[in-house]
């Protein structure tokens, strides 16, 4: 017990870094990967653009795209602090899932509807908000909770660049104490608290916005 109290601190400390991290990479990742989409429908010729970014990001390892954010941009001149870089690359990394995401959501939206709201006159930046959007948000929720709890674990690859986040932590205990069992113990549990509340959110969220559609 004494040796789990003496861990409790840093691992409290390393906890909102990796929350802190996580959850802002995956608010940019989720906005880039909403925006991508709307321009995919809005603009034909950006749909090709679309393709490669999402095929570029997710035929890659996270791993090498942090590394050329963070050993690469000081080159031409672009330095970033370690915290800086993680957010910038996880919601780079992010965002084309998210994006995929949203591109199967507002697929799963009937085509009728989108004849019935051309056959009525209205535009289509209000189809996009009031008859697409609500249905495709809602069929996406548990998905991005996904997606956010897959960001949250990813981020542990940032220990790589020295950031002092929940896996760094622990492996730094390690190699000062050598005690093993605890830390990574320790470790697990952090993760899985994290991301066990971010899918219980989002389920509720998923609820609610089902019953709104409904009611």
């Amino acid at each position: 017990m004494p040796e789990l109290i003496s861990y409790l601190p840093d691992f409290a400390n390393a906890l909102v870094v990796t929350l802190g991290i996580s959850l802002a990479a995956a608010w940019i990742g989720l906005v880039l990967g909403f925006t991508l989409n709307a321009l995919r429908l809005a603009i034909p010729g950006f749909a090709a653009l679309y393709r490669v970014y999402v095929w570029l990001i997710r035929g890659t390892p996270f791993l090498a795209q942090l590394a050329v954010v963070y050993f690469g941009l000081p080159v031409i001149g672009l330095r970033l602090e370690a915290v800086e870089a993680s957010i910038l690359s996880l919601a780079v990394y992010s965002g084309a899932y998210f994006a995929e995401l949203f591109r199967s959501a507002w697929a799963s939206v009937p085509k009728g509807q989108l004849e019935a709201a051309r056959v009525h006159g209205i535009s289509r930046s209000r189809t996009f908000w009031h008859v697409q959007a609500p249905q495709a948000i809602a069929f996406a929720l548990p998905l991005l909770g996904n997606q956010v709890i897959l960001t949250i674990k990813e981020s542990a690859v940032t220990s790589i660049i020295t950031v002092p986040e929940l896996t760094m932590t622990a492996g730094r205990i390690v190699s000062t104490t050598f005690s093993y069992v605890m830390p990574y113990a320790l470790l697990v549990l952090s993760y899985w608290l994290l991301t066990s509340t971010v899918a219980v959110m989002a389920d509720a969220l998923g609820r609610r916005m089902t019953r709104y559609l409904r009611g």
